[in-house]
């Protein structure tokens, strides 16, 4: 990658954002961030944002429904940049990455704020750029995330804005964090303003967490429903027999079981499969664990049990997930957004 000096912008300039393309980004989390800057410019009819679109090559990267993105090299789009964000998606990791990490703390050696989009958090993370700082991640990812890097504070808020890291867990979560942004740098009404034109009833602030996956309707459950599934999902690796839940929650195996039929129309031991098999799904999709190790991280102690289970639930064998190309991951209504 060529070498170029990265320099301030100018003090009245507009505030300069580079957004580095992952192949197989969202673009609707790519969309949410840049939407909200234009729509600005305009309400104030002057440029007080700037957005470039980069990868290291220049060359166009596609998003994870197909459409070809045009972009500017890396280096050249940093020049007079304030922030950079790396926009995530399908894949985790990219082609170029060693020259993206490098790019990155570079940035950072600049004075360059760093940030990121649905699953870019990846990128800053191997980058050692999140040590010590707060940030999100899509929940899909988050678990795969925390595994991996268990030294950063991952949230399960929609982004965080921690001193000169912006995080944010994709999808609509980028409306409101740009909205942040214009918030503090120009007036929460100017922010208001911005957030009508897109029908943006409420602009969410940080403390708010991510909603989907598993947990969407649990707030709505029995109290000791709800206290089975925190344990469940706290005890993966080594799974809770259904005897020992009951007990922790003071009921027996025969109440526990009639009020998962109930409200769940599966038994404990069924839902509590399902969970460990949506675990070993994150895992082989979001990290570089061989599937052995998924199995076990899933609690299961032999493959061809795992790979049994998991065909069963999910439809493909481990190694077939696995090994599907981004197309056809996408194809299938990935729930990234």
């Amino acid at each position: 990658m060529a070498t170029t000096t990265i320099r301030a912008r100018e003090p009245d300039g507009p505030r300069v954002f580079v957004v580095l393309l992952v192949p197989g980004l969202s673009l609707m989390s790519l969309a949410c961030a840049i939407e909200p800057l234009r729509s600005l410019n305009r309400l104030l009819d002057r440029p007080a944002y700037e957005w470039r679109l980069a990868s290291v090559s220049g060359d166009p990267v596609e998003a994870s429904n197909g459409i070809p993105l045009p972009t500017m090299p890396l280096a050249e789009a940093l020049v007079g940049a304030d922030t950079l964000l790396v926009c995530g998606g399908l894949r985790i990791r990219a082609p170029d990455e060693r020259q993206i990490l490098s790019a990155l703390r570079k940035a950072v050696r600049a004075g360059v704020t760093l940030g990121s989009l649905s699953t870019g958090a990846y990128l800053l993370a191997r980058a050692g750029l999140l040590d010590g700082y707060r940030c999100t991640i899509h929940w899909e990812n988050r678990a795969a995330f925390i595994e991996q890097f268990p030294e950063v504070v991952c949230t399960g808020k929609i982004y965080e804005i921690d001193r000169d890291r912006l995080t944010c867990s994709g999808g609509t979560a980028g409306i409101d964090m740009m909205l942040q942004i214009v918030a503090c740098e120009h007036g929460e009404e100017w922010a208001q303003r911005v957030a009508n034109q897109f029908h943006h009833e409420r602009i969410r602030d940080r403390r708010e967490d991510q909603r989907g996956g598993r947990l969407e309707h649990v707030a709505g459950l029995p109290v000791s429903v709800r206290t089975a599934i925190g344990l469940m999902l706290r005890h993966i690796e080594e799974p809770l027999s259904i005897a020992e839940l009951a007990r922790r929650i003071g009921l027996s195996p025969r109440q526990l079981e009639r009020l998962f039929l109930r409200f769940e129309g599966v038994t404990p031991a069924r839902y509590y499969l399902s969970v460990r098999i949506d675990r070993a799904r994150e895992l082989l999709l979001y990290s570089d664990r061989s599937i052995i190790d998924v199995a076990v991280a899933a609690g299961f102690t032999s493959t061809s049990h795992f790979s049994h289970w998991f065909k069963r639930l999910q439809g493909v064998r481990p190694s077939e997930l696995r090994s599907r190309p981004l197309a056809a991951l996408a194809g299938a209504g990935d729930a990234r957004a």
